[in-house]
């Protein structure tokens, strides 16, 4: 049982991360049809860029509300690098088919991929240690690390304030109405653009957070690494529905949680292969998602 919780409390703060990455993409496909591959770099650019801006304010050793502001800074900057995506990469393409999306989103990967790894280097960057405590909670005999605890929970407020922000906001509305028909929305005075580029800095800064706390939480990060993360919340985000919010964060949640109950009880060898071949049962079984609803296709 305590091993049980405590591989509990681990997938659930992994999957946390996965879900705010997922969203990234999930927010993208439901108003543009667009998957973007480019988010899994713009995770590994928060992770670098919390990091330098860690090591440059010397904020290795202030704790929760040292973790809170670089969370903010790292945020606001991939922020502005996904509005920019969107203006250079995107905009211009968005009267061609998607192919030519598809192929623009490859190549802004390969561009921001090779830039981090010219400006930040090739080796592996480690974060600094003891900027969270290192203090263990006991909960039903499981030792519980303070610093998951903590990361779990500000991904779940995250999670929460964007439900909130889409649910309950007329701009939240707005984005909805988009994601439903961007020809009715632009009728009832909608600025569509505003909206799309609105998306790609939301979703870009909930990646970036979740590169920060990934750095925080594994102690490393290298310039490729956003490949395998956006991989796997891409998985996530088929897995609860693409295009659904809701759903981009219990497939996080969920994948989270399998990868490390499957790597407790089969094999840690097998911990990346369980989520792709969660991937294909979910494709084959049920294509829109655990949450996903069938709609007509636009051609």
């Amino acid at each position: 049982m305590q091993e049980f919780l405590q591989q509990l409390i681990n997938g659930l703060a992994v999957g946390g991360l996965y879900a705010l990455i997922a969203l990234g993409y999930t927010m993208v496909y439901g108003v543009l049809k667009l998957i973007n591959f480019a988010h899994g770099e713009l995770f590994a650019l928060g992770a670098y860029l919390g990091l330098t801006l860690l090591t440059a304010l010397g904020l290795a050793g202030g704790g929760p509300a040292a973790v809170a502001l670089i969370l903010l800074f790292a945020m606001g900057l991939v922020a502005l690098a996904g509005y920019l995506l969107e203006r250079v990469a995107y905009r211009p393409l968005r009267g061609s088919g998607r192919l030519t999306a598809v192929v623009s989103a490859l190549g802004a990967s390969i561009f921001f991929q090779n830039a981090m790894m010219l400006v930040f280097g090739a080796k592996a960057r480690v974060y600094p240690g003891g900027i969270l405590s290192g203090e263990v909670f006991t909960l039903l005999g499981a030792q519980i690390p303070a610093t998951r605890i903590l990361l779990l929970a500000s991904s779940l407020l995250l999670m929460l304030l964007l439900y909130w922000f889409i649910h309950h906001t007329r701009t939240g509305a707005a984005v909805r109405a988009v994601s439903l028909d961007q020809g009715a929305a632009r009728l009832m005075g909608i600025d569509v653009n505003r909206v799309i580029s609105l998306v790609f800095l939301i979703g870009p800064a909930l990646g970036a957070a979740a590169g920060v706390m990934a750095g925080l939480l594994y102690g490393q990060i290298k310039y490729d690494m956003g490949v395998l993360y956006g991989l796997k919340a891409f998985t996530a985000a088929i897995l609860g529905g693409i295009g659904n919010i809701p759903g981009a964060m219990a497939g996080g949640i969920l994948l989270g949680v399998i990868e490390a109950l499957g790597a407790a009880y089969i094999s840690i060898a097998w911990k990346d292969a369980i989520a792709f071949c969660l991937l294909i049962l979910i494709l084959i079984f049920r294509p829109t998602g655990l949450l996903g609803e069938r709609t007509a296709d636009k051609v």
